[in-house]
């Protein structure tokens, strides 16, 4: 009868400290992952300047644009350039903070709040994950080939703009020259197109960039990394000049 009052003990000591450690571990719960977005289109991470714990790593959240303009909230970056992206978006909040409220010399605007945000050219892997409760939708970035991710910065507000107008036939990337008319233009469009610039001085980022569309143009700015080759909005091939 010793013998067996110990086994029960024993039993119940380990039964105590599995329960305890379930209680401190976060529950998981992971659906298959899927592809979402077109193909043939273009989709972005916007991310909001929070992180979570996932699978060991510290992963940044945001918010993942469709290329037909729908959006998935509570989005995680998981993979190749997670911390990266960290990075890069606390060195936009750092230059926001020094120069939001200051004034655009060229043009006398004030200077407006910066996003940072990463395209990805096809569909995107997400997993659907369920962490204490809470659903996030993980991009699984490492899946993605390097060469379909790049990194852009431009007006918060625009970003949504930004997405539909590179999935637009004939939007096409152009330089801004450094004596271009534009930064003297008095309104949101002139003030971003040199913000952008001031910025490169900063951080790993290059500005000076402007989408063109037939009716209007985009400043935004080009993080080092990262640069995917695939992205021709990466790297512009010709100069841009507003028609007179």
């Amino acid at each position: 009868m010793v013998a067996l009052k110990y086994v029960i003990i024993g039993v119940v000591v380990v039964v105590v400290v599995v329960a305890a450690a379930l209680v401190l571990l976060p529950t998981l719960h992971q659906a298959p992952v899927q592809y979402v977005g077109s193909p043939n289109g273009y989709e972005a991470f916007v991310p909001d300047g929070q992180t979570i714990n996932y699978n060991g790593h510290t992963d940044p959240t945001g918010t993942l644009i469709l290329s037909n303009g729908n959006t998935i909230q509570n989005a995680v970056w998981n993979g190749q350039y997670a911390n990266t992206i960290i990075q890069n978006h606390n060195q936009i909040v750092q230059l926001n903070n020094q120069f939001v409220g200051q004034t655009d010399p060229v043009n006398n605007q004030p200077y407006v709040p910066l996003q940072d945000f990463y395209v990805i050219e096809g569909q995107v892997p997400v997993q659907q994950v369920t962490i204490n409760g809470q659903t996030y939708y993980v991009i699984e970035a490492s899946s993605i080939n390097p060469a379909n991710i790049a990194g852009f910065y431009t007006y918060s507000p625009w970003i949504p703009n930004f997405v539909v107008a590179i999935n637009t036939p004939g939007t096409y990337a152009a330089g801004l020259p450094g004596n271009s008319p534009v930064f003297q233009w008095t309104n949101t469009t002139g003030t971003v197109a040199y913000q952008t610039m001031v910025y490169q001085h900063y951080a790993h980022v290059f500005g000076g960039a402007v989408l063109v569309l037939p009716n209007k143009i985009i400043p935004y700015g080009i993080t080092s990394s990262p640069s995917g080759t695939a992205i021709s909005f990466d790297l512009p091939q010709q100069s841009y000049n507003p028609p007179s």
